[in-house]
Formats: structure tokens, sequence, C-alpha cells
């Protein structure tokens, strides 16, 4: 049985090449558990994303606020954290970019304590790490918006001439 041709090789290799020259997304994940953080900085970096890890709002909100806006693709936070708490943060982060998607994550899964702020609330034991990515991605994808049309400048001002 023959192998792969050679088209198929290149192929792979382009995809490979756009992948590579394909900007990372970049998350700033909070949280106030420094065991927390790290599994979900891991998960996130091996799923190809840049993350940006912090122990406590207060130090998200200088990044946030150090960052230019569109930098940050993505503020994912605890919802209970000491001194200030995900709802907080995310109200803080969104005054500065208004622009910038937040998920909030919390082991409470009370009403009361729900995430108001943010774009999506995810329980921590109620959904697995492959539901996050996903809301993740979704939630990167929408930052970016829908595509423009491409404007003409010729067929525009040729119409215009023409009445």
């Amino acid at each position: 049985m023959p192998g792969p041709s050679a088209g198929t090789a290149v192929t792979a290799a382009a995809c490979r090449s756009e992948t590579d020259l394909r900007p990372k997304k970049t998350i700033l994940c909070v949280d106030d558990n420094e065991q927390a953080l790290s599994v979900r900085t891991f998960l996130l970096e091996t799923r190809g994303y840049r993350v940006i890890a912090t122990l406590s709002a207060q130090q998200a909100l200088e990044v946030v606020q150090q960052s230019v806006p569109g930098a940050l693709d993505l503020l994912l936070s605890d919802l209970n954290m000491p001194q200030m708490d995900g709802n907080e943060l995310v109200r803080r982060a969104k005054q500065l970019q208004p622009s910038l998607p937040a998920m909030i994550v919390s082991t409470t899964a009370g009403t009361s304590d729900r995430a108001c702020c943010a774009d999506v609330f995810l329980p921590k034991g109620a959904s697995s790490p492959a539901e996050m990515i996903e809301r993740i991605r979704v939630l990167v994808a929408r930052k970016r918006g829908p595509k423009r049309a491409h404007f003409t400048p010729g067929v525009v001002l040729g119409s215009a001439l023409a009445s």
C-alpha cells in the first residue's frame, strides 16, 4: 500500500506553520488558591493559551490597568477571594476595559453567590475541564466579533456616479 503523498505532507506542514503563526490568546487567570491556579494554568497552557496567573484580585486589576485594550482575551476568576471577590474584580476590570470577556468559576453555586458581573458563571464541581475549555473558546471567539463586510470603494462610487 502506498504511503502518504508529497502533497499531503506539504499540506500538513502548511497547516502546522499557519497554526504556529497564529498569536496565542491571552487569559488573565485569578485564584487565591495557589494549587487551583496552578492546575487551571496548566490546563489552559496545554490547550495553547498564554496565561497570566495572579493570586489576588488586586494583582489582576493591576494587570488590566497596565494592558493595552485588546491585549487580554479573557478574565477567568474565582468568585470567593479575600479583600475583593470575583464579582467586584470583573466589575472594575470592565470599567477599565469594557470589551474584556469574563468568566467566574466557584465551588459555591447558591444563587446569592452567583457571578452577576461576568459573561459566564461556571460551578467548579459541576463542570468538566472540557466544558470549561469549550466555554473559554466561545468567549474568546466572541471577543473577536463577526467578520467585517468588505468595502469596495469602486462599487459604491460607481453607483453614486450613476445616480
